[in-house]
């Protein structure tokens, strides 16, 4: 029984130690922010890897899960004959749910899989192989030539991705709907407009902003803190997304309860 207590005090003390470091990794971080005009190129390098490199995977998840919303929510008003009366509304609820859950969620959880794991995985090989240490012994600061453009990068596209991510999965569920359930694109798009409310919009986009930082950061932070050489890579880049997946899950049903 003690040594049960143990493992769970440990488990907790690891847990607040890791997550006061990625807090001082943050003010670390964003202290540098206003560099970012004069590290211009670093930041634009990082924004191409997150955005323009990441487009073409978010285009083809956000178009399914417009539709997958779009096929849920009929089958469901279908189930019990109701189709004909809810087709005034089906449209604006596919485009709540995509707008304010499902495009920044599943969106964040791409662009952590995918760039998140990237970055712990690229900077964790440098600081195994002491590129890190050699940066830092040239007066070069790791969290501003390093940290600052990731992090920058990722906040700034995140809601971009997310717009596209919105535009295309609306068309997947008007796709789907009139493939299926023969609605029109008037019906649809009316139904959009009629219903359309900014706050569900910016509480997307306030979502995106926040998981990128929080998937960026989680990276760098795994990625400075790597050991044990290629095998070590190898752990962080699991860990990072794995950090990241249940921080944006966590978050998001936090945004839930308070918005």
């Amino acid at each position: 029984m003690l040594n049960l207590i143990a493992a769970i005090g440990r488990k907790v003390t690891n847990f607040f130690r890791e997550f006061g470091q990625i807090v001082i990794l943050l003010v670390r971080v964003t202290r540098y922010f206003p560099r970012a005009v004069k590290d211009h190129r670093l930041v634009i390098d990082q924004m191409a890897i997150v955005g323009s490199d990441s487009l073409p995977l978010v285009i083809l998840i956000g178009s399914f899960t417009g539709a997958i919303a779009a096929l849920q929510a009929t089958n469901l008003f279908d189930k019990f004959n109701l189709v004909a009366i809810a087709k005034p509304f089906i449209g604006s609820s596919i485009a709540t749910v995509v707008f304010t859950e499902l495009t920044p969620v599943l969106t964040a959880l791409v662009i952590a899989g995918r760039v998140g794991a990237s970055m712990a995985a690229q900077l964790g090989t440098m600081q195994v192989t002491e590129q890190i240490d050699a940066l830092e012994m040239m007066a070069i600061d790791k969290n501003r030539y390093l940290g600052m453009p990731r992090a920058i990068a990722t906040l700034v596209m995140m809601p971009v991705l997310a717009v596209f991510s919105n535009v295309v999965a609306l068309i997947g569920g008007y796709i789907l709907t009139s493939v299926k359930f023969d609605f029109s694109f008037f019906i649809f798009f009316d139904s959009v407009q009629r219903f359309f409310a900014i706050p569900e919009i910016m509480l997307g986009l306030t979502k995106s902003l926040v998981f990128g930082g929080v998937t960026a950061l989680i990276g760098v932070h795994v990625g400075f803190s790597t050991t044990g050489g290629a095998e070590g890579v190898g752990r962080s880049t699991v860990r990072s997304f794995t950090l990241s997946a249940a921080a944006i899950l966590i978050i998001d049903a936090l945004f839930g309860y308070i918005w």
